[in-house]
């Protein structure tokens, strides 16, 4: 049935005339060299197979089947038995996102690129831009790529905003779901079933119930051993998991972002006298013991683990943190439960978080590869049939890895799956397999959609999406670190909050306010 699909929408293109029932581009038109693969109608694919070169990082959280590997896996296979695409690594990597950048750097400076570079890292992505070793891009994506591949792009067109050059196109985005980690809090239900106490609706409800998470034995071992609630401060407040960008946000400004104020202009949120009142407050907390002061230092994977291990009673992260990490506290303790509950307001009831740019890395293509269609090819048919959940993609990427039948009926169930289930969109080019932001609502389980959704304009999206400016490369490292040491002084050691002032004046004096300028510029140049 799907290669009478493929035909048919071949045939059409290749008649002019358009496939309306479904707006599939399956087939890739000639190459600007007139010299395409050949890509055979009646197989759906290319015939001989052709080669995709490309790099990748192996990072801990990949899962694979006894003999696999990203070189060699079930969905390089699919590639090449499906489309006739064999993808191929020139190297991987093991190791952190870090680790990957690094070794791009070290590759990027032999100009040794393989055909497509993928990679999530902002810094990097515009190291490479600049290169100039990569493909202007946005005139392939008018002309290769699919209806719903483009109709995905174009939910949010800000998306190529930074990897744009003097009105080019340099790098495509890779799409994500809206909301997709925009924080909520996760609480203990079973301790405040415990207290017999309720969810707390605002800060100071919330500081009612942390002081009863670490004063009143909610785990009931006898011990005061527990804390109210888990942050990652290591790469700051505003992260993607153990998030406190929330606290901010209850005074009105979102930290380490620009945000739209309501004189039009845009400014940075961390310098804001909102921002000065969060930190006051964390370090109250921290003196009373809601947080541990280990906080500091502790990244998005260590705050999740003080949760999953029982020393925590709240945490903020996205809508999917239920099914990892947290499915890792239900699993070792039955009787914990745990609940999404809405961000708590501030002072007038003011509510804000981080929002989340529909975007999640970027794809570059060599200018030395030749057939640049081929990879549209692939990512076509991902997004035309995957990101839809539709054809031979309806209930997951590979049976028996990420779905199988259970008594005849299709299944995710981890329980039902080897090694609780493989996660084989990890394996894709692009991470995720393809995304179209909208269709996050289908992603939400049914009992955490009200909850994120209700307070959809707390969101405060990062509003300067440019590349970056002149200050930015010149003193922006300088000035993460000033705001990241400043933060930490303050609110976890022995600095006075007085000295919020003079971190404020710092970061103007080395660079805040040239920054400020350059981005109201390019604010004011839009059209």
């Amino acid at each position: 049935m799907k290669m009478n699909v493929l035909l048919l929408a071949a045939l059409l293109a290749l008649s002019g005339c358009s496939f309306t029932g479904s707006s599939r581009q399956s087939v890739p038109p000639v190459s600007p060299d007139g010299q395409a693969p050949k890509f055979d109608l009646k197989l759906g694919k290319y015939d001989p197979p052709v080669d995709l070169y490309t790099v990748g990082s192996v990072n801990p959280n990949l899962i694979f089947k006894k003999g696999e590997s990203l070189e060699h896996n079930v969905h390089t296979i699919w590639a090449e038995n499906r489309l006739g695409i064999r993808i191929r690594y020139l190297w991987t990597i093991s190791g952190t996102s870090e680790t990957y950048a690094n070794k791009l750097r070290l590759e990027l400076a032999k100009g040794n690129m393989p055909d497509v570079v993928t990679t999530r890292d902002a810094d990097i992505i515009q190291e490479l831009i600049d290169s100039g070793q990569f493909m202007e891009v946005g005139s392939l994506f008018e002309r290769y790529a699919s209806d719903t591949w483009k109709k995905a792009v174009a939910e949010d067109s800000s998306v190529w905003n930074a990897f744009m050059r003097n009105g080019s196109k340099y790098a495509i985005p890779i799409m994500d779901y809206e909301y997709n980690s925009d924080p909520l809090l996760w609480i203990r239900q079973d301790w405040l079933d415990k207290l017999h106490m309720a969810a707390p609706r605002t800060l100071e409800e919330l500081e009612k119930v942390m002081d009863a998470f670490v004063n009143r034995d909610p785990d009931g071992n006898g011990a005061k051993d527990t804390y109210g609630l888990s942050v990652a401060f290591r790469n700051g407040p505003n992260t993607w998991m153990g998030d406190s960008s929330w606290i901010f946000g209850a005074f009105g400004t979102v930290p380490e972002q620009w945000n739209r104020m309501s004189d039009g202009t845009l400014q940075y949120g961390s310098v804001q006298p909102g921002a000065q009142q969060a930190v006051s407050l964390m370090k109250h907390w921290v003196q009373q013991g809601y947080l541990s002061g280990d906080s500091a230092w502790l990244d998005e994977e260590g705050a999740a683990n003080l949760f999953v291990s029982g020393k925590a009673g709240i945490i903020a992260g996205p809508y999917w943190m239920r099914g990892w990490p947290l499915s890792s506290l239900t699993d070792a303790d039955p009787e914990a439960r745990i609940r999404a509950v809405a961000i708590p307001s501030g002072p007038g009831g003011t509510v804000m978080r981080r929002g989340t740019l529909p975007v999640n890395g970027a794809i570059l293509i060599n200018k030395k590869m030749k057939h640049p269609e081929i990879f549209f090819t692939y990512q076509n048919y991902l997004f035309d049939y995957y990101a839809t959940s539709t054809g031979e993609f309806a209930n997951g990427l590979a049976e028996g890895y990420d779905w199988t039948l259970v008594d005849g009926k299709p299944t995710i169930d981890p329980s039902a799956l080897p090694l609780g289930g493989i996660r084989v969109a990890s394996y894709t080019l692009t991470f995720d397999g393809a995304r179209i932001p909208s269709e996050v609502v289908k992603e939400i389980p049914v009992d955490i959609a009200p909850v994120l959704l209700a307070q959809k304009e707390a969101s405060r999206k990062e509003q300067f999406t440019g590349p970056p400016t002149r200050t930015m490369k010149s003193s922006g490292e300088l000035l993460k670190k000033l705001e990241q040491k400043s933060f930490q002084k303050m609110i976890f050691a022995d600095s006075g909050i007085g000295e919020f002032d003079e971190f404020v004046e710092k970061w103007q004096a080395y660079g805040g306010l040239a920054e400020t300028s350059e981005i109201n510029a390019w604010d004011r140049s839009r059209p």
